[in-house]
């Protein structure tokens, strides 16, 4: 995957909505080939950020640029080169799979033996080459969505914009889904930005995440590294499991250098350690000198589910849009 140069450049960009900020001094840089997850809770800002990269909304202050174009001046170059998939994609329900694409083709200004030819290799590239000729109100909401990103990829854009694309999907259509959005980056070459508030599927196929809400980014970086940047300065907690689980256990974890605190969290202990202090090294052969077998130890904040817990479910934060 390249990784050198900047497909997707946001310079301090703001949406405001009256006394609302939706967006507040986004600063976003995505590279050329990756899949960047936007991260963050309904109403976080992640698809006002979306309509002003497309030029579908002008920003109030900032710059948002697509390969170098910028979004507000250059709104049709830039939906040119960008497939989008909204959170609920419409299609004519009367048409068949294969009419809907060659509507969006004739649109795109692509003559029509070439748009045959990528309607049905679209088609195949999601797995609905054998629904060509089926009408899409006999789709499911899986299928519907497949045949979106067939629309999308219609034009052969650089970059695809995926909104919320998993929503309402059952779980098997959702890993095909997420199989297909890979295909597409690593095969074709594609840069996705992904949208969404589901963190699992987030860190299943992303390269790098950004952490958005209440209208700012918080935290970008790939998962293992997103913890780091969240918890920086904060007291380690690490939780862990030991055998035997007796009292013993706990006295002895008490008395170790940097541990401030002990305390039981169902099957778990958890450690607070001392500001600046890291415990987690020293563990393994503290314990198995007075008898201990460590089973189970994990960093407390430092994966992506202990930061959906923090900031998209109020444990740390509270400002922004809801």
């Amino acid at each position: 995957m390249a990784t050198q140069e900047a497909v997707i450049v946001t310079k301090n960009l703001t949406k405001r909505y009256g006394a609302i900020t939706a967006v507040q001094d986004l600063n976003l840089e995505i590279r050329e080939g990756e899949i960047f997850g936007l991260l963050g809770p309904n109403g976080a800002g992640k698809t006002t950020t979306i309509l002003m990269l497309l030029g579908l909304t002008e920003p109030t202050s900032g710059q948002a640029l697509v390969k170098g174009l910028d979004a507000t001046r250059h709104p049709l170059e830039v939906k040119r080169i960008v497939g989008y998939l909204p959170d609920n994609v419409g299609f004519y329900d009367d048409l068949t799979a294969r009419e809907n694409l060659l509507y969006t083709a004739g649109l795109n200004q692509i003559p029509p033996a070439e748009a045959e030819k990528r309607v049905a290799l679209c088609l195949e590239q999601v797995g609905l080459g054998n629904e060509a000729n089926r009408k899409v109100k006999e789709f499911s909401r899986g299928m519907r969505q497949r045949l979106g990103i067939a629309d999308v990829m219609v034009k052969d854009p650089d970059v695809i914009i995926l909104d919320e694309p998993t929503l309402g999907i059952d779980p098997e259509g959702v890993r095909e889904l997420l199989s297909l959005i890979v295909r597409l980056s690593r095969e074709g070459g594609k840069t996705v930005l992904l949208s969404s508030h589901l963190l699992h599927q987030v860190q299943q196929i992303c390269d790098r995440v950004g952490i958005f809400v209440g209208g700012r980014l918080l935290a970008v970086g790939p998962v293992a590294l997103l913890g780091q940047q969240v918890m920086a300065g904060k007291p380690l907690e690490v939780e862990l499991q030991a055998a035997p689980d007796d009292d013993g256990l706990m006295a002895a974890l008490g008395s170790l250098q940097g541990v401030t605190g002990v305390e039981r969290q169902g099957a778990y202990i958890r450690l607070r350690c001392a500001p600046g202090c890291d415990v987690r090294s020293e563990l393994t052969p503290y314990l198995a000198g007075r008898g201990y077998t460590l089973l189970y130890l994990r960093a407390r904040g430092y994966d992506l589910d202990d930061i959906y817990r923090q900031y998209f479910q109020g444990e740390g934060y509270n400002d922004g849009l809801a």
